[in-house]
């Protein structure tokens, strides 16, 4: 006679278990706005931050990119499926948010992340840890990070903050050094013709002769732009080249000896890292805690590339101090972590968490050691951001505001035009009120 599968049992009586997730859509200002091959950042991140609540009051923070009702109903919609479980269930949780079969007809992947935070920031609370220590304890105090450089929008008025020039990206990338510690520098390209930004990268290497580099221009180089750019960056320091073309067979075209390629878009999930160890095609895996669908599954890749010796990275998808702390202790367990992460943290103004924006030391950022991700709302910040997402609403990330009715192919073949100084503004958007 079979037996019946087995079934977990945990004491329920103590309060420990999902009550409620309450989600806040919320619009922090940068800088200056970001361009990449896509679109760009419109001198704000939206992020929805997720705060999940167990019965009896303890409260466990996510975040997720984007926002806006959608998304928040989105979020809410899954309390149905996940009121009542245990934050210590994530196994579980991961079958009734991200069945593989069910996620066919929708992909939740982001989403499932956003809660796994929020059930790891729980059970840390609860029994007094770090998440870290959650997954095997940490083998560094500080994790090291990449400058991330972008072409970037001035002022409509004043021009500040712009960089389109080789200069202008020197400079930048001199102030971000002196300021912050940076040794590593990464360029996201795909704006301007390859052969410009080469020109720039160029000059990069030239202007910082003892740090590295790398280039990203989000896989919108054709495969013979990208062979030209492999050419031409040859001998330079790079850490790598990341997601020049598109496609796992794209990048295998690429790939060569003494450069390699690094992706987050072709390989995000074990399928596809299974692809690329049967048929070698890519060399280093960036994982990030939000493509992947979260901290753990992070983890379980990184240990298949320490097998199979494929580098990883952390890489990021642009985040507030909620998803950082997750790219914190990932960062903080992965002993085959040899290149810095990424980041676009530093172009951010401000934070919702409490104390604000976490500060870089010599390149580096401090794993969190407080219970749980080791870190908190702060509720002024959440109500100001909120609020000004509220006023300000979205904006297509897949669109430049300088470029009307462009729109992005891939590969890319309408380039933006390096001589052009447009500054354009954001409606709505009041620079001096944030921050700038």
């Amino acid at each position: 006679m079979t037996a019946a599968p087995a079934t977990r049992s945990r004491a329920r009586d103590d309060g420990f278990v999902i009550e409620n997730i309450r989600v806040t859509t919320v619009s922090v200002p940068l800088e200056a706005p970001l361009r990449h091959a896509i679109g760009a950042h419109w001198k704000r991140f939206v992020r929805t931050i997720v705060e999940v609540e167990t019965r009896d009051g303890m409260v466990g923070l996510g975040e997720m990119g984007g926002g806006g009702q959608s998304a928040e109903d989105a979020i809410r919609g899954l309390l149905p499926l996940v009121k009542g479980m245990s934050p210590f269930d994530l196994e579980l949780l991961r079958f009734r948010i991200c069945n593989p079969t069910a996620s066919l007809y929708n992909n939740r992947a982001q989403q499932h992340a956003a809660l796994e935070f929020a059930c790891l920031d729980l059970v840390g609370q609860r029994l007094g840890v770090p998440v870290h220590d959650l997954l095997g304890g940490r083998v560094r105090d500080r994790v090291p990070f990449a400058s991330y450089l972008f072409f970037r929008y001035g002022h409509p008025s004043s021009g500040e903050f712009e960089v389109r020039t080789p200069e202008q990206l020197i400079d930048h990338t001199r102030a971000l050094k002196e300021q912050h510690g940076f040794t590593v520098h990464k360029l996201k390209g795909g704006v301007f013709d390859p052969e410009y930004e080469i020109d720039c990268y160029q000059a990069l290497a030239a202007a910082f002769p003892d740090d590295s580099l790398r280039y990203d221009p989000n896989a919108a180089l054709s495969i013979a732009q990208s062979l030209r750019v492999a050419d031409r960056i040859e001998g330079l320091r790079n850490d790598y080249l990341e997601d020049p073309t598109w496609g796992l067979q794209g990048m295998k075209a690429v790939r060569r000896p003494g450069l390699l390629l690094a992706t987050n878009t072709v390989v995000v999930n074990f399928e596809q890292l299974a692809s690329n160890v049967l048929d070698r095609c890519v060399d280093v895996i960036l994982l990030d805690t939000t493509f992947w669908g979260g901290i753990r599954p992070c983890v379980k890749a990184a240990g298949v590339c320490e097998t199979l010796q494929l580098p990883i990275a952390v890489h990021s998808s642009g985040e507030l101090g909620i998803q950082l702390a997750t790219m914190l202790h990932l960062g903080a367990v992965l002993s085959n972590l040899t290149f810095s992460a990424d980041a676009h943290y530093h172009h951010l103004l401000d934070d919702v968490i409490d104390g604000g924006l976490m500060p870089y030391v010599d390149g580096t950022i401090a794993v969190p050691t407080g219970p749980g991700l080791g870190v908190t709302l702060d509720p002024d910040r959440l109500a100001k951001y909120a609020d000004a997402y509220r006023r300000l609403g979205g904006y297509p990330y897949d669109r430049d505001p300088g470029r009307p009715g462009w729109f992005p192919l891939v590969p890319t073949t309408r380039w933006a035009d390096p001589t052009d100084a447009t500054r354009p503004d954001d409606p709505g958007l009041d620079w001096s009120e944030l921050g700038s």
